[in-house]
């Protein structure tokens, strides 16, 4: 690479691609594994949601709890359902200082540790300031494992596949909601029960954090850190075919060779820089890729998904559901429903695409937010509205924003970047969560349920313009094309 000659970034120079690759050679059963361990993190991150909504009403009995702490107040009960929230915050933050560093596979290993840690200190706390210090660390290996396993997938997969695989972690964080809602429904009514709801947790992030470490570190980012000088060039691309021979099979012997050099055509055209500064992720092509992606995690989250998340329970109550045990079955209905649109739209978005998926999906949003404001404002004596609404709302956004918001922020970003302006994104998503779900309650109460579904509805009906003139169609290119031709 002595006597290359390199572009400057932001140059008007196009890279080195001319819009031909190789054919990906690829052995599907070989492929699931380096899919499978990161998606493990998703697993984790929404077995949290499931089993948090029971462990509150374990760890509030005072027959049950088994603690002598079980009287909490209202910001006590916040915390609690909120630390691994607040958690995942800081893991974003740290997941943008060093994720270059440590590289997606290290990264995914560390999140894997701080979930057993976070895990097993929740599980044994003696009071509630441990308690609520086991949920932070648990939350900064969700903030690590959601910003590292969808780069991980998308650098790793098959092109043909990648939309997929990268939509089935959004099904595991959906199967571990399911899996939280059907386990903390069984311990709910076991003394300290709580206690086995976030223990479950534990054997998982074993099994994760050792696939991990069986898995190889991701190709491009063994290339990148190369050209950017951290290492030899020629042995890290022997490093990156070995590599992503055992990603994809030998199968894929014949094709490696060409993929790596293609990934380090691209890498050539943007030089042997150091680290990304952060004043270079808002420029140019990178500005684009911030644009495109936190703007689809936001709409994701300000379109009401946490409210409907975290409050589906009341709305089925208000809707005509008033036992408790109703709502909770309703509750595990729900992330039934959700599993199984989700799987509708992995099976399709390699076939139809993102954009028409977003744009379907989105519009269904829309109508279903109307819906459920007409139920609070106008149709308050026919609760089927309401359901109907509901129903409507979970299964396009589990076909749209759910699955499309996670894979577009693992592909738009340019490799250079990617760990930077994904760990952007990822902050812009848990910051935007965190913002709805406690804005909710206190807007609710001043304006009204409807008004707030209608508000809801509006911002909607914006982000489906923003869809329609601003998000690309990345079917069928390869991350490098992504960046050369929709940037």
């Amino acid at each position: 690479m002595e006597g290359s000659s390199f572009g400057e970034v932001g140059s008007a120079r196009e890279p080195l691609l001319v819009g031909v690759h190789d054919s990906e050679s690829y052995s599907v059963s070989a492929a699931i594994l380096p899919f499978l361990f990161p998606a493990f993190g998703g697993l984790l991150y929404g077995y949290d949601i499931g089993a948090t909504s029971c462990a509150t009403i374990s760890i509030e009995s005072s027959t049950l709890s088994g603690i002598s702490w079980y009287n909490l107040s209202s910001v006590e009960i916040g915390l609690l359902t909120s630390g691994s929230l607040y958690g995942a915050l800081i893991g974003s933050v740290l997941a943008f200082n060093v994720a270059d560093f440590l590289g997606r596979r290290r990264e995914l290993i560390l999140a894997a540790l701080l979930y057993f840690v976070g895990a097993l200190v929740t599980t044994f706390a003696p009071d509630f300031p441990v308690l609520v210090l086991g949920r932070l660390i648990y939350g900064i290996g969700i903030g690590l494992a959601m910003h590292a396993a969808p780069m991980y997938i998308a650098e790793t997969a098959p092109t043909p596949i990648r939309g997929q695989l990268i939509s089935l972690k959004e099904f595991f964080i959906v199967l571990g909601m399911l899996a939280g809602y059907v386990i903390g429904s069984l311990f709910v009514v076991t003394v300290a029960g709580w206690r086995y709801m976030y223990g479950v947790s534990s054997p998982i992030a074993i099994i994760m954090g050792l696939g991990m470490w069986w898995l190889p570190a991701s190709p491009r980012w063994l290339l990148l850190r190369a050209i950017q000088g951290k290492g030899d060039v020629q042995n890290s691309k022997e490093i990156a075919i070995r590599s992503l021979c055992q990603l994809r099979g030998q199968a894929s012997g014949d094709s490696a060779h060409g993929q790596v050099d293609e990934i380090l055509a691209e890498l050539s055209y943007i030089g042997r820089e150091k680290e990304a500064t952060f004043g270079e992720l808002f420029q140019g092509k990178c500005l684009k890729a911030l644009w495109i992606g936190a703007g689809l995690v936001l709409f994701q989250q300000i379109t009401g998904q946490p409210s409907v998340l975290y409050y589906a329970a009341s709305i089925f109550q208000s809707a005509g559901f008033s036992g408790a045990s109703d709502a909770t079955r309703v509750s595990i209905l729900l992330g039934a429903f959700k599993l199984i649109m989700t799987g509708v739209a992995v099976l399709i978005v390699d076939k139809l695409g993102r954009r028409p998926l977003l744009l379907g999906g989105v519009s269904g949003i829309v109508i279903s937010l109307f819906l459920m404001g007409s139920y609070y404002v106008f149709l308050d004596n026919s609760p089927v509205i309401a359901v109907v609404g509901l129903l409507l709302y979970v299964g396009c956004y589990q076909i749209s924003f759910g699955p499309i918001g996670w894979l577009m922020i693992a592909e738009i970003f340019p490799l250079r970047l990617r760990g930077r302006g994904l760990g952007i994104a990822v902050l812009v998503n848990f910051g935007a969560n965190a913002l709805v779900t406690f804005a909710f309650s206190p807007l609710e109460e001043l304006l009204g349920a409807g008004i707030l579904f209608y508000i809801f509805c509006v911002i909607a009906v914006a982000s489906l313009a923003f869809i329609y003139f601003v998000v690309p169609e990345t079917k069928g290119l390869t991350l490098e094309e992504i960046e050369a031709k929709c940037l």
